[in-house]
């Protein structure tokens, strides 16, 4: 049986439990990382562990454990629940704090509260369907009314599960194109990411293109693509990006920490570049699989039609 981390404790995964008083179901004040492994181990947990960190210190929460010790726990829970699965398979696993019970809603109900902070750590099997045909036959993007969260609301480096505006804003973009997801802009019509994936784009005169850093929740995974563009001695810089630079791009790529980097074909029903996957994109692919030691899109497509049961 799969197990969870609950308040330093690992417990079956079906008995890890959010009261219905937790600041975190009342409210969306959940503080929340997500993290893969690539053959059964936690991939880049320390910046993982650095920005939850820095978002706890965001919403004054004290866990009353160190990240190293969180760390452990969350490595150690991913060995436990890893060999659950096919050795060559690979899970995901999501760490979720909150600051506890919402002192009125816990009144209301009469509960004897839990004291102190709501920390949670589960596993799951890669739900690789979900992404596997992307690597051939791409992302359609589309534009919506829906804005990013300004950071006069909270600041662009709390990584929280409030996440209204990505639901809002892919719903939006499915009922333009079924199968599309959200791009969201800033007030003053700049590009800077989509529905839960950071994006940049490629041009052939100035290579791999994100918008600007302060801008944009610093991303684990768009931090690898930097790291193998330089390896792979291929420009990268951050600077404003506009739709219409989108559009006229040679390459646009999205990345996030499951499926790392997939190609964006369509953008708003027009083609992007040559409508097929680029060569840059390969090109980051295959040296994020040799980075791991998995041959990421081989993996999801092996995998894609497995069962997720837990």
């Amino acid at each position: 049986m799969s197990l969870a981390y609950l308040n330093g404790k690992l417990v079956p995964a079906v008995e890890a439990v959010v009261p219905v008083y937790d600041a975190g179901y009342v409210l969306g004040t959940t503080v929340a990382e997500q993290l893969r492994t690539f053959g059964g181990r936690l991939f880049r947990l320390e910046p993982h562990l650095a920005r939850l960190e820095h978002s706890l210190e965001i919403v004054g929460v004290d866990l009353g454990l160190s990240m190293a010790e969180l760390g452990e726990a969350a490595a150690d829970l991913a060995a436990r629940n890893h060999i659950l699965l096919d050795p060559s398979d690979d899970l995901g696993l999501s760490m979720a704090v909150s600051p506890g019970p919402y002192s009125t809603m816990a009144a209301m109900v009469g509960a004897d509260a839990h004291r102190g902070p709501m920390i949670c750590m589960h596993t799951y099997p890669l739900a690789f369907h979900l992404w596997a045909d992307k690597y051939r036959t791409g992302q359609s993007l589309v534009v919506t009314d829906i804005q990013q969260v300004p950071p006069v609301c909270w600041p662009v480096e709390l990584k929280c599960r409030s996440r209204m505006h990505y639901y809002l804003a892919d719903l939006q973009a499915r009922r333009i194109e079924p199968g599309a997801r959200a791009v969201l802009l800033d007030a003053d019509g700049h590009v800077l990411e989509a529905s839960t994936a950071n994006i940049c784009i490629y041009r052939r005169e100035e290579g791999l293109v994100s918008p600007p850093q302060e801008r944009i929740l610093p991303g684990v995974s768009i931090a690898v693509v930097a790291e193998l563009a330089q390896a792979l001695e291929i420009p990268f810089v951050h600077r404003d990006l506009t739709v219409d630079e989108l559009l006229r791009a040679d390459e646009v790529l999205l990345c996030s920490t499951s499926p790392c980097v997939w190609p964006v074909l369509r953008l708003n029903g027009r083609t992007i570049g040559s409508g097929a996957p680029g060569e840059v994109f390969q090109s980051l692919l295959t040296a994020w699989s040799r980075l791991v030691g998995v041959n990421i899109q081989s993996q999801a497509e092996r995998f894609a039609q497995r069962s997720t049961d837990w």
